[in-house]
């Protein structure tokens, strides 16, 4: 465990662009004394294209507006009921202080604690070394992507909570034609999936593999 700070901040529901816009800010404007953050968030429906988004893999056009973003990835949908959690890290300050942090250690943080959530509801889960994200018996329900800047990193997680899945059929999710995609309202009691109660397991998971134990909550 270490002893840096970590603010967490629930942000409801907000335009995918105007919180996007506000990571690059936030990650541009901070220096060695900056605390990290974790953005908790829903987005209205849009569809995000990484930086390595190829337009064929947008099948049909749809009144979903198309956002081109600086993360890693292909297309992914962002709508309401879907968690989606930004981590803004100082990866470089970690490593600084002796922590066994790096990009691909990031990710399977992400990834991890993602599938302890769905296996605290007893639901098996797994990552893919060359697909990001996590799976459920070839299903995905969390995608995945981040953009590192000065040695932090920005972008997050999207995890399929209780939401419509349809928008997702428009496009080969993360460049994967044919992929079928999931939520956790597929396997368990409606009424206990929803982000308010999943986001705090997802927080614990997360907090505790990384070893943050001085959170603030704003």
């Amino acid at each position: 465990m270490h002893n840096q700070p970590l603010i967490i901040r629930q942000l409801g529901i907000q335009p995918y662009e105007e919180i996007w816009h506000k990571m690059q800010a936030f990650t541009d404007e901070r220096d060695v004394n900056t605390t990290d953050e974790i953005w908790l968030v829903q987005h209205p429906a849009v569809y995000t294209q990484g930086t390595a988004g190829k337009p064929e893999h947008l099948i049909h056009q749809t009144n979903i507006p198309v956002v081109h973003s600086d993360r890693g990835g292909q297309i992914t949908y962002h709508g309401l009921g879907q968690q989606v959690m930004y981590v803004l890290i100082d990866i470089k300050r970690l490593k600084a202080l002796g922590e066994d942090i790096s990009v691909r250690r990031l990710v399977t943080a992400l990834e991890q604690s993602v599938i302890n959530t769905l296996k605290s509801y007893g639901i098996e889960s797994y990552a893919k070394p060359d697909a990001p994200g996590v799976y459920i018996e070839g299903k995905k329900i969390c995608s995945l992507g981040l953009r590192i800047r000065k040695g932090c990193s920005f972008h997050g997680l999207a995890f399929n909570i209780q939401m419509d899945l349809t928008p997702f059929q428009h496009i080969n999710p993360c460049g994967y034609a044919g992929l079928q995609m999931c939520q956790l309202a597929d396997f368990i009691d409606k009424d206990e999936a929803s982000c308010e109660k999943v986001s705090p397991k997802l927080l614990e998971y997360f907090l505790s593999d990384l070893g943050y134990n001085a959170v603030t909550f704003a």
